[in-house]
């Protein structure tokens, strides 16, 4: 059933729908990850978790350079405008539709990656606490 809620209400629903918990495989891959994490050393994961941190940070470009596209065309919009509706051409259509997709697959690249990477940095967060590692 095609539902609108979350990753997390897919993953309550499996959840008590399954009894074996290593055949839901979102829960299988993350419990890959934290064994791996697990596997290497504190001073490296402080490394990863820095790196991951500037990578959050740094994840915004994406929205910011599809934003920063209707000023540019703004900059030359009677140009534009001669161009796309020139003897009633369809030149106006071809390009929204194509700005509104390039729009919407940047959206959704944004909060992925952002999701991606708060979810590593969870898991590292968690493996530096259970070794008794402090941090800001």
């Amino acid at each position: 059933m095609f539902s609108f809620r979350g990753d997390g209400h897919k993953i309550y629903l499996q959840l008590r729908k399954q009894q074996d918990i290593n055949a839901i495989r979102a829960l299988k891959e993350t419990k890959e990850m934290k064994n791996f994490y697990e596997s290497l050393d504190s001073h490296t994961l402080q490394l990863a978790r820095l790196r991951m941190i500037k990578e959050q940070n740094g994840v915004g470009i994406i929205p910011i350079f599809v934003t920063a596209i209707p000023w540019l065309l703004f900059l030359f919009s009677s140009k534009l405008q001669k161009f796309l509706f020139k003897d009633g051409s369809m030149l106006w259509a071809v390009f929204a539709f194509l700005y509104l997709i390039a729009l919407t697959a940047s959206v959704l690249i944004h909060f992925k990656e952002k999701a991606w990477t708060a979810f590593h940095l969870e898991i590292i967060q968690d493996v530096l606490a259970d070794r008794g590692k402090h941090f800001k």
